[in-house]
């Protein structure tokens, strides 16, 4: 168990306390189950942006910005990049922290790097709960920016307060293909690198798309935001429009409504940890072993076996 003046240390946002917090948490450490809890009287105040996209649509460079001009209003900017696993390490590669190397020594900035772990949504439970360690150590906002990588993008709606989807003018092509997935996802979109050609195209086929969307009054239509992250251009029209979704969710009770929607989904994820845990402990883990061959061989089905696993484990529920 930690101690109080650990957990007292992350409150301060001790930078050193927070990255051990979110080291012990990422590692499975047993200690970090009390941390989070300890932690959690601290936490609600951050609001969380997700950036994605896909590949090469400027996403870090558009993370960049951002966190320059939260950085001028003096706010304190927490950055999660959620790269793939190394498959040498099981780490994050890294890639995105080497690139906001600009950014990365600012007192008021923390940047990690968190590995999606296999985790079908490219959002790992640690990465979730790296983020509430940024929160209860005072950050403002905090960004996750994810791989853009198969489903890896759809996850953070579940935890962003904001989720900003990040296109390229080359995207135009394809983004009636995409709109069963990544564009029901966005609060609102940035239309990157709008410099380029086709970017004329491509804004009419977002609005096409996003019209397409059923709405009322009371419901929020995304915009569409052009910018030339690279050149800083566009930055503060994206700042603004996530101040404006930001006060559309309060004025609406939707913000306290969409946390409590995203805690209920966690919670689950959590309590179905516990069981997965406590289902396989070794001896049952070992008797799914010996039946195998028996499966192969006809003598039995899956199902029996499966059958037999959960009521021998039904039968030590007190």
């Amino acid at each position: 168990m930690q101690s109080e003046n650990f957990i007292q240390r992350i409150f301060e946002n001790d930078k050193r306390a927070v990255s051990r917090a979110i080291t012990i948490i990422e590692t499975g450490n047993s200690n970090s189950t009390c941390i989070l809890k300890d932690l959690h009287k601290k936490i609600g105040r951050a609001y969380r942006i997700g950036i994605t996209g896909p590949p090469g649509a400027g996403k870090s460079s558009l993370t960049n910005q951002l966190t320059k001009y939260y950085l001028a209003l003096n706010k304190k900017i927490g950055i999660i990049a959620v790269d793939p696993t190394s498959p040498f390490t099981g780490g994050a590669l890294l890639g995105d922290r080497v690139r906001m190397s600009e950014i990365g020594c600012n007192d008021g900035i923390f940047i990690r790097s968190m590995a999606t772990r296999g985790s079908l949504g490219g959002l790992s439970n640690k990465t979730i709960d790296a983020a509430d360690v940024l929160d209860a150590a005072g950050y403002d906002y905090i960004i996750f920016e994810t791989v853009g990588v198969g489903q890896s993008e759809l996850d953070i709606a579940k935890v962003a307060d904001t989720t900003i989807v990040v296109l390229v003018p080359e995207s135009g092509d394809s983004i009636q293909a995409m709109k069963a997935g990544l564009m029901e996802i966005g609060d609102f979109f940035v239309l990157n690198k709008c410099d380029r050609p086709g970017a004329d195209n491509a804004m009419v086929a977002l609005k096409t798309i996003l019209l397409m969307k059923d709405h009322n009054e009371n419901s929020w239509l995304p915009n569409i935001i052009m910018s030339v992250a690279s050149e800083n251009k566009g930055t503060k029209s994206i700042a603004d429009e996530i101040e404006r979704h930001r006060l559309f969710l309060d004025q609406h009770g939707f913000l306290k409504e969409k946390r409590e929607a995203n805690y209920k989904i966690r919670i689950k994820e959590i309590v179905e940890h516990l069981i997965k845990n406590e289902l396989w402990k070794e001896e049952r883990t070992k008797n799914l072993q010996d039946s195998l061959a028996k499966v192969a061989d006809g003598e039995t089905s899956p199902y029996e076996i499966a059958e037999s696993i959960f009521l021998d484990f039904k039968s030590t529920i007190k």
